[in-house]
């Protein structure tokens, strides 16, 4: 498909973090743009500050006339977008071209010289590092990331259309849609299983996505993962590896050993070894791409992080607060890791938000182990997305599983008050659902005035 004859895009799902960052790329090369969405949220306001229109009524006469021209029209949707959803249908009926984001995702990329960040865990984290990295070193590319970057205030990152840095999502096998040069593939745990049936499906999509780059590319794998490519890990005898890893002033101070030099002193300021492992394959791959060190180095320095992942929202000596997205149990022990290797003689509260059904039911004894690590936990109900309720799967039923002395169901309601009871001075909100709303009235409630 030739995008330079398309100038409308419009946007089945504008709100969900992937979507709005292609409207925002559609945007920022003078593409006329609008979308649906179900709520208003803070990156649907951001869209509108932007231009773009944006309505949360599912209905054809809210589509727009200018969008209702099927040869000068191009729809994206979401896969989290109902079958019988009335515009959705619409489009569909009336000969419009109708792909998915990671189909589009594939168009633009695909006359680029494309790096892709894959993986179970980590996707988004390593490829806000890279982008900025890149950014920073001056390489013409455009960065599409699955969060806001605290940098850039964005989830895109834009310096010109030579270079791509996208996420490879394994839902919904979106991956395969891409080509890229160079790729990584972070982890492979179960997840998705909605999707994929059994893990070994799963690892089949991985293999599928390696087969996927480019003549005389490059992949590079966490080591231990069961592909074949450039390896990285923490301190082991990787082609790239961290060495010599101290903490001083809360930031990491390390060494990375490539195939060719040894880089010193190198300092990262995001707590938790998963995300050290974030650094190090961001930066390999910035390297084996041509960025010179020394940039390379200054930049890993300057990078703030991402939006609900380890994010700090009050950080004093009585009280720290932090906020992430992790909603896999792999993910809730890297934030455990993280929050015991910074206050390893706190008392530390996780207040987390099941999300889906159908992965609180397949890894429901991970969850519990993985939560019973705390001190305090508290448990809101399973926010269900895209699915319906399954009989037995809920909250309590997990609730049940965990090992852990001081531990309660919540609502939303009762959560400050509840809070207020704890005994934590480290409390963390954890979740991919809507508990992110209430980072906001939680900071509010806690936070001390001067």
């Amino acid at each position: 498909m030739n995008l330079s004859s398309i100038h409308n895009i419009y946007f089945v799902g504008i709100g969900g973090i992937g979507m709005s960052a292609l409207a925002r790329y559609f945007k920022a090369n003078d593409k006329q743009v609008a979308g649906y969405d179900k709520t208003q949220t803070d990156i649907t306001n951001s869209l509108e500050e932007l231009g773009v229109a944006v309505h949360f009524e599912d209905a054809i006469e809210n589509i727009g006339d200018a969008f209702l021209d099927k040869r000068t029209t191009l729809v994206v949707y979401t896969p989290a977008v109902p079958r019988d959803h009335k515009e959705l249908e619409y489009f569909n009926g009336h000969g419009f071209v109708v792909l998915k984001r990671s189909q589009v995702l594939g168009i633009i990329t695909q006359n680029t010289f494309c790096l892709a960040v894959a993986g179970t865990h980590g996707k988004t984290t390593t490829t806000s590092i890279l982008g900025h990295l890149m950014f920073e070193s001056n390489v013409a590319l455009t960065a599409f990331l699955g969060g806001v970057s605290e940098n850039y205030n964005s989830n895109l990152i834009i310096k010109g259309t030579e270079v791509s840095v996208v996420e490879a999502d394994e839902f919904d096998r979106s991956f395969l849609t891409l080509s890229p040069d160079i790729a990584c593939i972070t982890s492979m745990d179960a997840d998705h299983l909605d999707i994929y049936g059994v893990a070994d499906a799963l690892n089949e999509s991985f293999a599928a996505f390696a087969k996927k780059i480019k003549p005389n590319g490059k992949l590079f794998v966490k080591r231990g993962l069961p592909l074949q490519g450039i390896t990285y890990g923490i301190e082991d005898d990787s082609d790239y590896s961290v060495q010599n890893i101290k903490i001083k002033n809360g930031a990491y101070v390390f060494d990375v050993k490539t195939p060719k030099t040894i880089l010193k002193d190198l300092e990262f300021n995001l707590p938790g070894r998963h995300n050290l492992s974030n650094a190090l394959i961001a930066l390999a791959m910035a390297v084996e791409y041509g960025c010179p060190y020394q940039q390379l180095a200054k930049a890993l320095a300057s990078y703030k992080g991402v939006k609900r992942r380890f994010t700090y929202h009050i950080k004093t000596k009585d009280m720290v607060f932090i906020d992430d997205y992790a909603h896999h149990p792999e993910e809730i022990n890297a934030v455990h890791q993280a929050v015991r290797e910074m206050y390893p003689d706190k008392r530390v509260l996780a207040i987390f938000q099941p999300h889906l059904y159908t992965r609180t039911r397949d890894f429901v004894n991970e969850f519990a182990k993985s939560l019973s690590q705390f001190d305090e936990v508290m448990l809101l109900d399973i926010y269900p997305a895209r699915e319906l309720p399954i009989e037995g799967v809920t909250s309590e039923w997990l609730m049940g599983k965990i090992n852990c002395t001081n531990k309660q169901m919540v609502s939303k309601a009762e959560l400050l008050e509840k809070i207020h009871e704890s005994k934590a001075q480290v409390m963390l909100t954890i979740g991919a659902g809507d508990i992110g709303e209430q980072v906001k009235y939680i900071k509010k409630e806690f936070s001390v005035t001067e």
